[in-house]
């Protein structure tokens, strides 16, 4: 398999900081790819340094075979970004940002309607091309960025948060048109995101990124077999750990609070002798890992909501772009 993406020991330091720790990855074409972990892990920096709107400390990358340092114009005609946040112009109609954008990345002038017709078709949203933005609702909006992105014909299409603050509903509709854009546009997709469900869906492969390092990086469905066994959650009064720790079944055990998660080898069978021993349950739930359990499993705690590097991309975008 051709790789799209490649670095090789990419790191960006803040001061202090170190927001990306010796990167290397290798993306194939037509892939989807997901960098997963929570804010302020470190994968809107390594978009942005993918993208060649940030310079790497140490270490570089190619994208379409294109030196990200060496070579960033060939980089950005290679590449669509849809921003973590809306960036559309909201007083514009759908048809007039697109419009915008295809004298922006030098579509021919022959070929223009065609290509704002052929992406509108795609996103569902000819019948709304001609409304002001300010109309949309987020969903649209998200959609039209995804159009807009794809408008120049990009090998590649870098997706930051692409369904952040978007309804479940929503959300699924605009994973439904991601894959179904893969498919037709014979794109390579990577997608950054906190959310679990995103990630399982979507991606081909997952790298798990925590703290500027990738912690495990894997198809969605080996990452979880890895964790192994079930995961058994249980609401404890006053838990017995040290017996539970002792048993061979038992993989792995977590507390918070009154709530244990346990890794469990065959845990149907082994559920009522965890039960005696443990204290006085309250509740029990037994399930399959999820990514979520992968991520607890190689970081040791869940997926944090924090502030930290999100923005970033249309903070740096702006800059650039003198707004």
């Amino acid at each position: 398999m051709v790789s799209t993406i490649e670095t090789e020991s990419l790191s960006k330091k803040y001061g202090d900081l170190l927001a990306v720790d010796q990167l290397d990855l290798k993306i194939d074409a037509g892939e989807i790819f997901g960098l997963l972990g929570p804010n302020g892990a470190g994968k809107t920096t390594t978009l942005s340094m993918l993208a060649t709107l940030l310079k790497p400390t140490s270490g570089t990358g190619r994208v379409n075979g294109y030196d990200i340092l060496k070579e960033p114009d060939e980089v950005r005609r290679s590449i669509g970004i849809v921003f973590q946040d809306p960036s559309s112009d909201d007083i514009l109609t759908g048809w007039e940002n697109l419009y915008l954008h295809s004298l922006m990345f030098h579509v021919p002038k022959n070929e223009r309607k065609q290509r704002i017709d052929h992406v509108l078709a795609l996103v569902d949203l000819q019948d709304r091309a001609n409304d002001i933005v300010k109309k949309y609702s987020g969903g649209m909006r998200r959609r039209l960025e995804l159009a807009r992105g794809l408008l120049h014909n990009p090998r590649i299409l870098f997706l930051d948060e692409p369904t952040l603050g978007l309804d479940p509903q929503t959300r699924e509709h605009i994973w439904q048109y991601i894959e179904n854009l893969v498919k037709l546009e014979k794109v390579t997709v990577i997608i950054t995101t906190h959310y679990m469900d995103e990630a399982d869906r979507l991606c081909n492969r997952v790298a798990i990124i925590d703290h500027g390092k990738i912690v495990a990086l894997d198809k969605p469905s080996a990452l979880k077999a890895k964790v192994g066994g079930e995961i058994v959650k249980l609401r404890v009064r006053d838990p017995k750990l040290e017996p539970i720790k002792e048993l061979d079944y038992v993989l792995s055990v977590s507390q918070s609070g009154s709530t244990l998660l346990l890794t469990v080898q065959g845990a149907s069978a082994h559920l009522q002798e965890i039960l005696n021993m443990v204290g006085q349950v309250e509740s029990v739930e037994v399930r399959s890992p999820t990514l979520n359990d992968v991520f607890l499993h190689y970081t040791g705690s869940e997926i944090r909501e924090e502030s930290g590097e999100g923005g970033v991309f249309e903070r740096i975008a702006r800059v650039r772009s003198g707004r």
